[in-house]
């Protein structure tokens, strides 16, 4: 159903970990695209998940980072532990640069590992169609929506099918509006002709190595607006100043304190959760436990957030 598309670094992980029990129970299905040489968070991660009982598709060929163009260290990872185990599938990222004949090659030396083919940017549907053998039932096909419009995905109708969407709109911190609409995918794949949906979490699809200096911190946190048609919504809380690189704690607790006013609010629509729980904590601590934890704790509160959703509304 849901499938949270990571990047593999340090904090993205760490959610994929924290989160595998909440995973495993909803049968949402995390796409990983390792992007870090060093392998043991992601072995950390897909031990967690097989752990659980759930599952994961793991980018054998990713696209950014260290391990940009495919490396044997992953394949080795999946032989080595996860070619036996349920639920651990190798995921071909298909790219505008691949042919055919690339796209099967991969998907040859991964065809014991139940492969996924992830659609972004790849140009010849038809004649992977015809390279393939599987029945279309045994097949699955996950599209990155701004790659891949309905005559695309038509080529794949009778697999199962994803379609993935950012509703990230990335921009400078200070450039926010307090609330964005973010996406509607969780309550109407179904109208699309999708088997499942997925996102970028409150990450976005853009990739960096690293981000500047934050001369403007922002939080992040979604939400589910049941008087819209159940339309997912997002936060952006943003610091007061915002004009130099320094004191990013006082930044935080600026953007903090802005949320607890807003959570503090009658009738306030985001679901209390565990990662909200630990912000009020903080709060009222007055920690601040840097960037890439505060990450972490929004894209633990998305999932929390749908897994509540899909829990309430089956």
């Amino acid at each position: 159903m849901y499938h949270p598309y990571f990047r593999g670094k340090q904090y993205e992980l760490i959610t994929v970990r924290e989160m595998a029990p909440v995973l495993a129970e909803l049968d949402f299905r995390p796409i990983i695209e390792p992007v870090r040489e060093t392998l043991s968070g992601l072995h950390k991660s897909l031990d967690a998940i097989v752990e659980a009982n759930g599952r994961a598709i793991v980018i054998v060929n990713p696209h950014h980072g260290d391990l940009s163009g495919g490396a044997e260290e992953l394949s080795e990872l999946l032989k080595e532990k996860f070619l036996d185990l349920p639920g651990i599938c190798a995921g071909i990222l298909l790219k505008q640069d691949m042919s055919p004949a690339d796209a099967m090659k991969v998907h040859k030396a991964h065809e014991g590992h139940a492969p996924v083919f992830i659609h972004a940017g790849f140009a010849e549907p038809k004649a992977l169609m015809e390279h393939l053998d599987r029945p279309l039932t045994e097949q699955c096909h996950i599209f990155l929506d701004k790659y891949c419009g309905k005559l695309y995905q038509r080529h794949f109708k009778g697999s199962h099918r994803v379609l993935v969407k950012d509703g990230f709109q990335r921009k400078k911190n200070r450039e926010y509006e307090l609330i964005e609409p973010f996406s509607d995918l969780h309550a109407t794949f179904a109208d699309e002709g999708m088997d499942g949906f997925g996102d970028f979490l409150i990450v976005g699809d853009d990739y960096s190595e690293s981000g500047g200096p934050a001369y403007a911190i922002a939080i992040h946190l979604t939400f589910i607006d049941p008087d819209q048609d159940d339309s997912m919504l997002i936060y952006h809380f943003v610091s007061d100043r915002q004009d130099t690189p320094k004191d990013p704690a006082g930044k935080f607790a600026e953007a903090l304190a802005k949320m607890m006013a807003v959570l503090n609010r009658r009738g306030c629509k985001v679901l209390e959760t565990d990662a909200v729980k630990e912000f009020r904590e903080l709060h009222r601590n007055g920690h601040f436990p840097g960037l890439g934890y505060v990450k972490k704790l929004s894209m633990n509160h998305h999932i929390e957030t749908l897994a509540h959703y899909f829990t309430t509304t089956a």
